[in-house]
């Protein structure tokens, strides 16, 4: 029989043992463990021009996605808050040509100062994370849960929909029929599991709308000869095995939109029809 063991909650801030730089080693050796997706550490202790240093910056494998990472044992504080957001500014300026995103991890995230948090977002790209310490006996298990998420951002399109419109022939035309077919093929599984969606051509994609409603937990854009969707999904193991047992043209995770972005060829579409129904009708369930 397996032997049950009871983890011990521990106070990091009060454990004499655990500083604030063996953190930063452990979040250094392995990203992804912060729950942000594929990560690599650029930096760590990076210097500040007059503002001190950045505990770490990490960057996305796949975009030019950049967090910058202030750690704090305890309750997070005013101080905390003001430098993690010194240091996003600090460095989006210097480094314009990539996206960047302000992370505050911290023990204890009071209500009082996520609400403070949740006050920049929208302006401020920021996500807070809650750090917990387990302890196994002589081990430490760190667990963080992200508490407060960028505030989602639209389609960059969205505010064109009404000037924007085009109709079917403006995409034949930039892509193809055979294309724009496809996009037919996926309004037809769609059909599969829920009703009253169309297509809605827009000039820079082709949305969908439920009752004549805008509805895009899923966009087309056809090309000369292939169809690129993106699906509105959180990021996933299981959705990414989905993805890479099917052998899709992955064109990667773009974690600012939070939509996975797939090229498909005409023959893939027959071949992957079972495949297409369960992303798109996981993005249709996530999205409501």
């Amino acid at each position: 029989m397996p032997k049950l063991y009871r983890p011990e909650k521990i106070n990091l801030a009060s454990y004499p043992a655990i500083k604030e730089s063996w953190i930063q080693e452990q979040i250094a050796n392995d990203p992804s463990m912060l729950g942000l997706g594929d990560l690599i550490l650029k930096d760590k202790e990076r210097m500040q021009p007059r503002a001190g240093r950045l505990d770490l910056l990490l960057q996305d494998v796949e975009s030019k996605r950049r967090y910058e990472v202030e750690i704090q044992l305890g309750k997070t504080d005013e101080a905390h808050i003001i430098r993690t957001i010194e240091y996003w500014d600090i460095e989006r300026k210097r480094y314009p040509q990539y996206d960047h995103c302000a992370v505050i991890i911290a023990e204890d995230i009071t209500s009082r100062f996520l609400n403070v948090i949740s006050l920049f977002n929208g302006s401020v790209p920021i996500i807070a994370i809650q750090m917990n310490a387990l302890k196994f006996g002589e081990d430490i298990a760190l667990i963080f849960t992200t508490v407060l998420n960028e505030l989602p951002l639209g389609l960059v399109d969205d505010d064109e929909e009404v000037r924007e419109v085009t109709d079917r022939e403006y995409w034949v035309k930039r892509g193809s029929q055979d294309t724009v077919k496809m996009a037919d093929d996926m309004l037809s599984i769609i059909k599969d599991f829920t009703t009253g969606f169309e297509l809605k051509y827009n000039k820079f994609y082709i949305g969908l709308a439920k009752d004549g409603h805008p509805n895009n937990f899923a966009i087309f854009r056809p090309r000369r000869k292939d169809l690129n969707i993106e699906l509105k999904l959180p990021q996933s193991e299981e959705v990414q095995k989905l993805i890479d047992d099917a052998g899709l043209d992955d064109m990667g995770y773009d974690v600012k939109w939070s939509n996975y972005r797939i090229r498909v060829a005409k023959k893939e579409l027959a071949a992957n029809r079972e495949v297409f129904l369960k992303l798109l009708q996981a993005a249709y369930e996530n999205y409501k």
